[in-house]
């Protein structure tokens, strides 16, 4: 996981319509970036949907919420459908900010050690800084918690 204090590694990825984003356009904004594993899943149908629900609120604290994972762009439209999803959601098929981030780790599932995305939200500050980390997060808890990091 990255230090607290540590410049945010700089990104280009495409969202959920194809549509280009860097780290820099959101810059003199507050960023909640989370990593999470799968489009669809439990878990992370969990976070999205709390992010989802506490999205207006974020808003007011002048906050973007952008959710990164390795599912494609195709996928992400549809979870962005089906859920009724008011944020961006960023496609890194290459692994690029999921490495660069260190999130992409050995996990055990039922005694076999793969390579994954490792749920982890960085606060990032209006200069592009990172403020806070939180690795292995607990996805139906972790949108009320970055909403109070904001305060």
């Amino acid at each position: 996981m990255l230090a607290i204090g540590e410049k945010a590694p700089s990104f280009s990825l495409p969202d959920q319509n194809g549509v280009i984003h860097t780290l820099e356009e959101y810059a003199g904004k507050k960023v909640v970036l989370y990593f999470y594993p799968k489009d669809n899943t439990a878990g992370c149908t969990a976070q999205a949907c709390g992010f989802a629900e506490l999205y207006p609120q974020f808003r007011e604290k002048d906050a973007v919420v952008l959710g990164v994972s390795k599912d494609s762009v195709a996928s992400h439209k549809k979870f962005e459908e089906k859920y009724g999803l008011p944020f961006t959601l960023l496609s890194d098929v290459n692994l690029e900010a999921i490495k660069a981030y260190d999130v992409w780790q050995e996990k055990t599932n039922y005694g076999k050690t793969t390579m994954g995305v490792v749920r982890t939200t960085y606060l990032i500050d209006e200069a592009g800084v990172i403020v806070k980390a939180f690795g292995k997060v607990k996805a139906k808890e972790n949108p009320a918690q970055m909403l109070d990091e904001l305060d």
